[in-house]
């Protein structure tokens, strides 16, 4: 997801017609087209120029970084590049990777603390059903490989390994916004479309204490699916189908703007009628699933535009919104 940039680079422009820059010299007998080559003060004092240049052109989120990995604060009260740091750091997969990992911690250690038995996140159990297909069965190979996923990702987008802990508060922050920003959402729908029951984006979470228990546990075993929803349902749906769908569009014919618009579309249908599927899913409704659909289009679109940790936070804050509060 990480933006690429092309610069274009143009050689020299082409003499004369009619000139013969192999052979024409002037008064002193030295070819125009090959100067006398640079002394090495010359040379050195070419590149400090250029690096000088150049410095000014580098994107201020990599001057954030270096000056968060050097623990300096000098810039700290610059309000443009703060702003294009945040934007830039909080997006690369490694700050995504940090931002989610008490969602892995909380939802797999929660998930052993009220044991094997309980009800789990559906993407969970997909996710690893296919893994033991596969004969990769161990327990903690899913959020293991989740792990591995992204910085994988990192890699191969060449973004700085370096993490700015100081974006992390602005991305809870930022998860919570648009968390709100989908239940007003939720609300305007059910204001001219009325819901029998008001859908959660995690799956399944609409049941009740027969389900979770009652009292404490019962309020942490939903904690717990939150954490799972909002981590396994992002890496199911936005982490590996929607790359994939853009993939298969492309394959048919599609060009790069067509194939994402379809795989957003498809992937957020399919991250809808999810929540259907199963013992635990809830009854069809077209109200209901035209919200998650919806609910699904904003989490991909934030997958896409500000990554991996925003778009699994966003999910997590909204199930905890309308499940607890």
């Amino acid at each position: 997801m990480t933006s690429d940039f092309f610069r274009g680079f143009h050689g020299p422009r082409g003499t004369k017609a009619g000139r013969d820059p192999l052979h024409a010299t002037d008064e002193h007998g030295v070819s125009p087209a090959f100067p006398p080559a640079p002394s090495v003060d010359e040379l050195l004092s070419a590149d400090a120029d250029r690096l000088a240049s150049a410095g000014d052109d580098v994107d201020s989120w990599g001057d954030a970084v270096s000056r968060d990995g050097a623990g300096s604060g000098d810039d700290s009260g610059s309000g443009d590049d703060g702003a294009a740091s945040y934007w830039q750091l909080s997006r690369t997969p490694l700050t995504s990777l940090v931002f989610t990992l008490p969602l892995v911690a909380a939802y797999e250690g929660g998930v052993l603390l009220l044991g094997r038995g309980s009800p789990r996140n559906g993407a969970d159990v997909w996710l690893r059903d296919v893994l033991g297909s596969l004969g990769f069965g161990q327990y903690f190979l899913l959020p293991l490989a989740t792990v591995a996923g992204l910085l994988a990702w990192q890699f191969l987008a060449h973004d700085r390994w370096k993490i700015s802990f100081a974006v992390l508060p602005g991305m809870m922050a930022e998860s919570v916004l648009w968390a709100v920003v989908l239940v007003g959402v939720g609300r305007l729908q059910q204001s001219v479309w009325p819901l029998e029951v008001w859908p959660s984006a995690g799956w399944p979470l609409d049941v009740g204490p027969a389900v979770f228990g009652a009292g404490w546990r019962g309020v942490f075993a939903r904690i717990v699916g939150y954490c799972g929803a909002g981590l396994y349902e992002e890496v199911l749906f936005r982490l590996l189908l929607l790359p994939v769908g853009v993939w298969l569009f492309g394959r048919m014919g599609c060009g790069p703007v067509a194939a994402g618009g379809w795989a957003l579309v498809v992937s957020s249908l399919l991250f809808s009628a999810a929540h259907y599927v199963g013992p635990l899913g809830d009854a069809f409704e077209i109200s209901s699933f035209t919200f998650r659909a919806i609910a699904g289009m904003l989490f991909a679109v934030l997958f896409l535009v500000r990554g991996f940790g925003i778009a699994a936070g966003t999910h997590f804050f909204y199930d905890l919104l309308v499940g607890l509060v």
